[in-house]
């Protein structure tokens, strides 16, 4: 039997104080995020955002406890769907791998390889696509697919299946929310047309952050 690992993809975030720098600074590094003419100027403009901006955001993470939860709510994520999964018969090892802090996504990959696992299946946790977030994520694994050999055999589900597959929920959800909205917008503008028109608006505003293309 084909021993497959579930790998989550994640932001990341600082965990103390003094991570939140050098976490800015690998965040405005990536392209993905500020998309430059020139790629030389890059890292530098990511240590001038990363300086002039590390005391805000330091108050800010003192303001909820020194540090982001990030990590640990997402290894907690992690342990209990490797149980659940396994209550179920199907014995999988999940990994965490995060962009732009602590664990790389580079670390994963490497524990993945250690393990022996045959097959891997990506599970992105990002709330919804977007290029400078989970598409960075995406972007990274295939660079270390193409890169090396020994993880681009073990590499897993067809990612295009699983987003169209995301696609298809949350358009068949806006679908459901539209009929629920104009039904009861109807009924409040006594079929006048408002009710349709508001309910449009409503939903549109709801498809704002929906998933239409990927690059």
């Amino acid at each position: 039997m084909a021993k497959v690992g579930v790998l989550l993809l994640n932001l990341g975030g600082p965990e103390r104080i003094q991570d939140v720098g050098p976490f800015l600074y690998n965040l405005f590094a990536d392209p993905e995020i500020i998309r430059l003419p020139n790629p030389a100027l890059q890292k530098p403009l990511a240590w001038l955002i990363s300086t002039l901006r590390a005391g805000k955001s330091q108050a800010a993470y003192r303001s909820i406890g020194g540090g982001s939860p990030l990590r640990r709510i997402t290894e907690q994520q992690a342990r209990e769907l490797q149980s659940n999964l396994r209550q179920r018969g199907i014995e999988a090892t999940s990994y965490v791998a995060m962009r732009y802090w602590h664990p790389f996504t580079e670390s994963a990959v490497a524990d993945i390889k250690a393990d022996g696992i045959d097959e891997v299946v990506v599970l992105p946790l990002y709330p919804h696509f977007s290029i400078s977030t989970s598409g960075s994520s995406f972007r990274e694994l295939q660079r270390l697919r193409n890169t090396d050999q020994a993880f681009s055999r073990i590499f897993g589900a067809d990612g295009n299946t699983v987003r169209n597959g995301g696609v298809q929920a949350t358009l068949q959800f806006a679908i459901l929310e539209l009929k629920s909205l104009c039904h009861r917008r109807r009924e409040q503008a006594k079929g006048d047309g408002r009710g349709e028109r508001r309910a449009l608006h409503e939903t549109l505003h709801f498809l704002h952050g929906c998933i239409s293309s990927y690059c």
